[in-house]
């Protein structure tokens, strides 16, 4: 189970990502900015500064592992928005405690 405690505070991912893993299930938190579908009073795209979590199956770090295989939602960038993320990446770690199971017997096959 994933702690907030164990998170970085926001001012550590205003500058740098944070990764972890828990059971199989590798993640990553990063500042991120996304557009919103609403304009500015010039036309313009609004940005949007969020906190993305992404999770993944193990063994292969982050740019490794093919996007078919990650799983993405984005809270809000502050302290609530970090325990919103870790709720929702143990909510994930339990749904489906089958797939992170199978991917930690995955390192056998990458040992050399």
């Amino acid at each position: 189970m994933i702690n907030t405690e164990d998170i970085l505070y926001i001012g550590y991912l205003k500058k740098s990502e944070f990764t972890g893993s828990d059971s199989g299930m590798r993640y990553r938190l990063e500042k991120w900015e996304e557009t919103s579908e609403e304009k500015d009073e010039n036309g313009n795209d609004i940005k949007k500064t969020v906190l993305k979590a992404t999770i993944w199956p193990e063994p292969f770090n982050f740019f490794t592992t093919p996007d078919s295989e990650k799983e993405s939602n984005t809270f809000s960038f502050d302290e609530d928005g970090i325990s919103d993320a870790v709720r929702w990446m143990n909510d994930r770690l339990f749904e489906d405690k089958a797939r992170w199971d199978a991917a930690v017997h995955k390192w056998d096959k990458y040992n050399g």
